[in-house]
Order: C-alpha cells, then structure tokens, then sequence
C-alpha cells in the first residue's frame, strides 16, 4: 500500500514533535519509576516473630550510648573515618539497629519512650547511611532527586513496616507534638543541632531536649542576635519548621524565649524582626570541623 502523502508540512513537524515529546515524557516516568525501586536499599533491621517483640520502653539503647560516647565530640561532631574504619563497631551499629526493629506499637509504650526511641532511630539510620557513603562532604551528596536518596531510600524496619527517614520525620515525630525533636534529630550537617554524645532516653528525655535546645541557640551558626536593629536571625530549621512552634513569630518566639540566651530575650521581647541564616550542608565530620565549633555567647 503506498503512503498517503500529506499536503502540508507543518502539521508533519507538529506530529514529530508529538511523537517525540510523549516518548521523552513516557521516558521519564518509567525511568523515574525505575531509579525509585532500582536504587532503595534493603530495609535496615529485621522482621521479629510477634512473641520476640518489645514495647518501645524495653528497647535498649545502651549500645548505641557507648558508641556515641566513643565517636562524637562535645560539639556534635563525628569521627567518621576511625568508625568505619572499626568492622566491630560497624557491626555494633548494624546490631542496634536490628534491636530497634523489635519494637512494636501493639505493646503500649509511654511517650518519651517512643519519642527517644524515634529520635535515636533517625540518628542511628543516619549514621548507618553515612558510613556507607564515606568520604564524603555532604549529606546532599546523597539526596538525588532521580537516584538514591538517603532520606528516601534508606529505610528501617519496624512493627513489620519500613519507616525512611523522610517518614520518621513528618509522618512520626512532627505529628507528635513535640518541636524540640528539630534540636536533637541530626541530619549529618554542621547547619545542624549537635549530634548528642549520648543516646536518648525515656527517664531522660526531657532534660535532654531542654539543653539540646540551650545548646543549639548558644551557637553563633543558629543564633545572631542584631540588638540596634531589634532583629534575630535564626538558622533556617526556624524557617523550615517554624509552624511546629506556633502560628505566628510572637508565638514561636514565647515558646522559645526560656532557651535563648539572655540578650536574645531582651530583644525578643521589645518586638523583634526575624531573619534566617544560611545553612551549612557540609559534614558534621570532627576532621573538617570549624575552629569556632565549640565557642558560646
């Protein structure tokens, strides 16, 4: 059968062109679709028969305590290289998370103890993704939008259900109720709150947010205090979740006002404009730590 021959160009050009964009288009979905799946990693943990399972109260955490104790300085940051360098504390790592897997929501738990254990899980899952990777600089360096993304794709096994790190975040801990998580939940980056020098614990936690939260805002990279402009600038976690700590600035700033240091309060408290400060996404690495890390106000 011999071809129709169409009369005009222009709509030969426009059919290419369709044709060509919905292959692109289908392209893309299915490679999205693909990259998703392809680059997951296996869920950290494992299943635990139900008769194996523990309460949140009844997970220990004492081994992650020394590991942190051995690993992170005063100042939050993280001896990356002699850890990964270490196959039994690799392994120790690798053996508190299958603990954490034990925990179920069916046996009844008291907050602070699902609050340290999500807290400690987040951190440890970190970690854990960022030996992986290291060397590295950054985080970012593993947050692809189209491959693997550590706090997509990396996740942890618990109750029978894998939970990503993007997940024990929004889907978990914000919905919590508690604001003060965003000072002790570390995302591997100097921008961060200070990675604790030791596990969250129930009998504990409270204590230990408050001066995680007195910490964070003693540091010059979270806190700039302006006093002839009546302006504060605070790090971009404000900005990012400052919702979680009321609805207007006044309000994010009454709940705040008992950690800030003492010139922070006076100024808040004559009206001040707020401002954010860029974040630094580089590794909470002890070898590039900054020489200012550990000053306070």
């Amino acid at each position: 059968m011999q071809t129709p021959k169409l009369s005009h160009g222009a709509p030969t050009r426009r059919s290419a062109i369709t044709i060509l964009f919905r292959a692109a288009l289908f392209l893309l979905i299915t490679l999205g679709c693909g990259l998703t799946s392809a680059d997951a990693k296996p869920p950290l943990g494992r299943k635990w028969s139900a008769s194996q399972q523990l309460s949140m109260d009844q997970i220990d955490h004492s081994g992650f305590d020394l590991l942190l104790r051995k690993y992170v300085d005063a100042d939050g940051y993280v001896n990356y290289r002699a850890w990964k360098a270490s196959a039994a504390d690799r392994k120790a790592l690798a053996n508190y998370i299958v603990q954490l897997s034990r925990a179920t929501s069916r046996q009844r738990s008291s907050r602070n103890a699902q609050l340290a254990f999500w807290i400690n899980a987040y951190n440890a899952v970190t970690l854990e993704g960022i030996l992986q990777e290291f060397p590295t600089t950054s985080i970012r360096n593993h947050t692809s939008k189209l491959g693997y993304n550590i706090w997509k794709h990396l996740p942890l096994l618990v109750d029978g259900r894998t939970h990503s790190l993007e997940n024990i975040e929004n889907k978990i801990l914000r919905p919590m109720g508690e604001p003060r998580i965003h000072f002790a939940i570390v995302c591997a980056s100097i921008g961060c709150p200070r990675l604790k020098n030791e596990a969250y614990t129930a009998d504990n936690l409270q204590q230990q947010l408050a001066d995680n939260t007195r910490d964070f805002f003693s540091r010059r990279q979270n806190l700039q205090v302006d006093s002839a402009r009546r302006t504060l600038h605070f790090s971009s976690i404000l900005k990012w979740y400052g919702r979680d700590f009321g609805r207007t600035n006044a309000d994010q700033l009454s709940y705040l006002r008992p950690y800030l240091p003492a010139v922070a309060r006076q100024v808040a408290s004559q009206g001040a404009s707020i401002r954010y400060l860029k974040y630094n996404w580089n590794l909470n690495d002890q070898s590039r730590k900054p020489r200012t890390a550990s000053r306070r106000r």
